[in-house]
């Protein structure tokens, strides 16, 4: 997947960060890694991945934000080799936001600091909005490899009669337009590897919700 350094520009120009990475996970690879704004997003990205434990983790796990505002103080986390490895960087501060449109996860944001201290509540709120757009654009482009998705097969998909009342569904469920409801059934169908009839059905059968997350909560610091 092309490096695309539009997904990470938004963060460092609205936030108080020092640099910027988002990976994208499932679909065609397990994890790509979109943008890192600097040698050190991207470091700490590798770190993650490498070791298999870190923000990001728990992030993905709990579809939370995790605040980390000094990596010499990681007290309610058990990341033991990478706060060794982090430590040793120039990072002072991790938060880690996941890329989360209804039921589908799609990644991760890291955002560090080269100085300890927490997200600013206007921050926290802003990461949360951009994370969200974030999400939408690596949406767009999980499809724009997905082969199901080409635009002669639009009309057949659409006029099935159980993806258009999944879709309908969906629409619902996120607030968002048709085409963007039919988007989220695609996307999802082809990170888990399913078909957009068997997705559809799952809507329908009510074992598969996009409806927003409203927790306030957030797993971590702030």
């Amino acid at each position: 997947m092309p490096i695309d350094a539009d997904l990470c520009t938004p963060f460092l120009t609205e936030l108080d960060v020092s640099g910027a990475a988002v990976s994208m996970f499932g679909g065609a690879a397990s994890e790509t890694l979109v943008c890192a704004s600097n040698p050190l997003a991207a470091r700490i990205d590798e770190l993650q991945f490498d070791l298999g434990e870190g923000p990001r983790w728990e992030a993905l796990r709990t579809r939370l934000p995790v605040l980390v505002p000094n990596v010499h103080d990681i007290a309610p986390y058990s990341w033991p080799a990478f706060t060794e490895a982090v430590v040793a960087t120039d990072a002072a501060a991790l938060f880690v936001f996941p890329l989360i449109i209804g039921a589908l996860d799609l990644g991760v944001v890291d955002l560090h600091r080269t100085k300890p201290g927490t997200l600013s509540h206007t921050d926290f709120t802003t990461a949360g909005v951009l994370a969200g757009q974030a999400a939408w654009q690596l949406l767009r482009r999980v499809l724009a490899v997905n082969p199901e998705t080409g635009p002669a097969d639009e009309a057949a998909l659409m006029s099935r009669r159980e993806i258009h009342q999944a879709t309908g569904m969906v629409l619902a469920q996120s607030g968002t337009s048709a085409a963007d409801a039919l988007l989220l059934l695609r996307a999802h169908a082809f990170a888990n590897s399913s078909t957009l009839c068997e997705t559809a059905n799952e809507v329908l059968l009510g074992r598969l919700s996009f409806a927003s997350r409203d927790d306030p909560h957030v797993s971590g610091r702030q």
